[in-house]
């Protein structure tokens, strides 16, 4: 009786440690999950874009992506998305396939760029894409950005972009927005 008891408090536990472990982290995806996902509920993407050896990409996984206001509002508004610029695994975005051909698994460091983040015109680590439900690139933010900094960001693409915005509507809505994560 008791081993049967104790069976079901163990599941509860487990039950309830996954639940929030899911709401104090973001729900980090592939590009192909992403877009698969937008056929049940559109949502802009957030892409971290990054290399195993930079420092501001760990800065920012350790610190921004651990913020809990960045954690709820990225999981509320986007599918947010993790990929290895420098990375072995195939890409398959809006009918083409992408691929590292120049990987090599003994290198340490620095590796070959990947042929995705070359298509997305990535230059420096980290970049956000900031991508529409469709998959058209919005901008894509260079360097590391603070919990505070990259909330402007994260609520402009969720909440104004257009694919007719431009300077003007960036400009307007910088120069009124209130901050309000910690």
């Amino acid at each position: 009786m008791m081993r049967g008891f104790f069976s079901v408090l163990v599941l509860a536990f487990s039950l309830i440690a996954t639940t929030a472990t899911s709401q104090n982290a973001i729900n980090w995806m592939t590009i192909e999950e992403a877009m698969a996902a937008q056929q049940d509920e559109p949502r802009p993407i957030l892409m971290d874009v990054y290399t195993q050896w930079c420092g501001p990409c760990k800065m920012m996984m350790n610190y921004t992506f651990t913020n809990t206001d960045v954690i709820r509002y990225v999981n509320e508004h986007y599918y947010a998305v993790k990929f290895d610029a420098e990375g072995p695994d195939p890409v398959n975005f809006l009918g083409e396939t992408y691929t590292n051909a120049g990987y090599n698994p003994n290198s340490r460091g620095r590796n070959s760029p990947h042929s995705f983040s070359q298509a997305l015109g990535v230059r420096a680590y980290p970049t956000l894409i900031f991508m529409s439900e469709k998959g058209q690139i919005m901008a894509p933010i260079t360097g590391y950005k603070t919990a505070q900094q990259l909330e402007i960001f994260l609520v402009f693409f969720s909440e104004h972009w257009t694919p007719a915005t431009g300077q003007p509507e960036w400009d307007a809505f910088s120069s009124s927005f209130a901050p309000s994560f910690q």
